[in-house]
Order: structure tokens, then sequence, then C-alpha cells
């Protein structure tokens, strides 16, 4: 088996179907789909996925489980995949037609541990806008040691194909009933790899939803990133290679904490302690956060974000980013 396709479902019975069909519409040759049910409590869900399998017994197996979160349902589905790759598609979101034909070219190409590629963003309409990452710039395969900056990608698993030996020889594993799971295991794995090869094509769709993770509006539970970049800054630690990504590090704090995380806050609530506690955590770790070579990369529009973070002007940062959603 070349390829297993890896999808946690809970609670989303309104896009399952269309998730699966994406698959089948493609060359699923020598593919496997794993339904992970993480304990989905609509009612709905287990029992669709049980009907998703019995429809195509030969390709489609399900797994049901107690809920172990998102990261704890692709544990399940890496340690039961039977396929030598591995693909996390989450069940609210599609690929396009030819992305397994051009996954299984890449994989016989190449070997390589890791490939990445680019996606659509999709809104509930079914409008989609490419989002497209600079990976003409990475030429063959590279490791991160050559190619440090590309650790500052998407680090969502959907936007790879992943050697599942990857996973059992470095041990490593998404953590389970936590936010910033993908953060936490994805960072680690590309340093882990041997292997990266990245596809200009754009080969998924990224749904946005008012209900996902991301979006659900729980501004307490954005805490959870500080605990994330304490896991990462442990694991560079023990690994022995701290100092040397300290930079690619504190950039990667600068993203998803200070400007990601900050915003998420003031969104809900510009009087949030968080916001201080976040700029904190990011004075005490990277002291020397504004003289870091990889911020003057920021795109103009994260730079004003940083500048008014910096300032502490939230009221005035939410108001852009309000008037920025409506605009859109």
């Amino acid at each position: 088996m070349l390829l297993t396709i890896v999808i946690p479902v809970y609670n989303t019975a309104a896009y399952l179907e269309a998730c699966v069909q994406s698959v089948l519409s493609g060359d699923h040759q020598d593919c496997e789909i794993l339904l992970v049910d993480d304990g989905s409590t609509d009612g709905v869900c287990p029992a669709l996925c049980d009907r998703l399998a019995a429809q195509h017994p030969a390709l489609i197996r399900v797994i049901h489980q107690e809920n172990k979160g998102q990261g704890g349902a692709r544990n399940t589905g890496l340690e039961a995949a039977a396929g030598t790759y591995l693909f996390f598609l989450d069940s609210d979101d599609t690929i396009v037609p030819e992305a397994l034909s051009a996954f299984k070219t890449a994989i016989a190409r190449t070997h390589a541990e890791v490939l990445a590629f680019n996606f659509f963003s999709a809104d509930g309409a079914g409008h989609l806008t490419p989002m497209s990452a600079n990976y003409a710039q990475y030429n063959g395969s590279f490791t991160i040691r050559e190619r440090p900056e590309f650790l500052l990608s998407l680090p969502a698993p959907w936007g790879r194909i992943w050697s599942r030996d990857l996973f059992l020889r470095s041990g490593i594993r998404f953590p389970s009933r936590v936010w910033y799971e993908d953060l936490r295991a994805s960072v680690k794995l590309l340093v882990a790899a041997r292997s990266i090869v990245t596809l200009p094509d754009h080969l998924y769709r990224y749904l946005q939803r008012p209900g996902s993770t991301m979006h659900s509006g729980n501004t307490e539970r954005c805490r959870e990133i500080l605990l994330a970049f304490d896991d990462l800054l442990d694991w560079f630690q023990a690994e022995g290679i701290l100092e040397p990504y300290r930079n690619i590090l504190c950039r990667l704090c600068v993203d998803h904490a200070y400007l990601a995380a900050s915003v998420r806050v003031l969104l809900d609530d510009p009087t949030h302690p968080l916001l201080g506690e976040i700029q904190n955590y990011l004075q005490e770790h990277f002291p020397n956060y504004r003289q870091n070579p990889y911020l003057q990369q920021l795109p103009a529009s994260r730079k004003l974000a940083f500048r008014l973070l910096e300032r502490r002007h939230y009221r005035l940062l939410r108001l852009l980013f309000r008037t920025k959603d409506k605009l859109m």
C-alpha cells in the first residue's frame, strides 16, 4: 500500500461525504482511507462513517474511539495505517481531483520523506482563493539544516505528505486534546526529516468555517500557544540544537503567538490579560527578538500589526482587523 489517507472525524457530518467523495474522484488505486471517528457526539457521524465504509469496503476502514482530539485521532490513524506514506485530510476539507495522482507521481520521482504543496482557501459559497507559499525557491530535495527558513511555512499537517517511517523512526507524535498540536508536531517532524520536496500545485481545499477549532472564539485556550512553545523549546534543547535554531524559533513565536494568537484574543477582548502574557513570554524567551533578522522578512501587514502590538495599541489593531473582515 502506497498511501493511507487519515481523516479524523468529529461532528462534521455536513462535510464528511464531500470530503470522502473528493478522494474517490481521484486516482485512489494503491490508497486506503482511514476514517477515525473521534468520539463524535452528534448521533450522525459514527453511522455515516460505517455507511461510507460499507459502500467502499476495499478502500475505506473505520476506527471508532473515545475522544482524543485532532492530534489523538491522527495518531490512531498513523498507527493503524498500511500505507508507506500518510496524508492527513481534515474531514471538513477536500482535495482537487488531480491531487492523488500528483502525490503518487512525486513520491515515485523523489522518495522524499516529506512532500509539501500549495492549497486553496475556500469559503462557504465555494469560492477558492489560491494560497501560495514561495515553494519555487526550493529546488530539489533539501533538509531543514540546509534550509531552516522552511520551518516558517504553514505547519498544518494536511499541507504535506509524510513518510510513515519518519514518525516511527523519530518517535514524534501529535499531542492529544490540545490546541496547536500541528505546530508542536510538524516543526519537529520537519527537523527530523532526511529529505523534503516542494510541489507548486494547489492540491488542497481548506474550508474557512466559523465552527472550526481556530475560529471557535475560545479565548482562554489561546493560552495553549505558550505551552506549545514550551514544548518546542524543550525538544530543541533536548536534541542539542536550540541555539542554531533560536532565531527561527523566535520568528515562529512572533508569527504564531505574538501576532496570530494575540490578534485572535484582542478581537474577542482587547483588555484580556493574555495579551500581556504573550508579550512577556516573547521578551523572556527571546530577549533580543527586535534584532532578529527574520523579522525583516515579515509582510507589510504583519509589520504594521507588530508595531501596533509593540505600542499596545490594541483597540486600533482590533479596529483594523474588523474593518478588513467587513471589506472581504
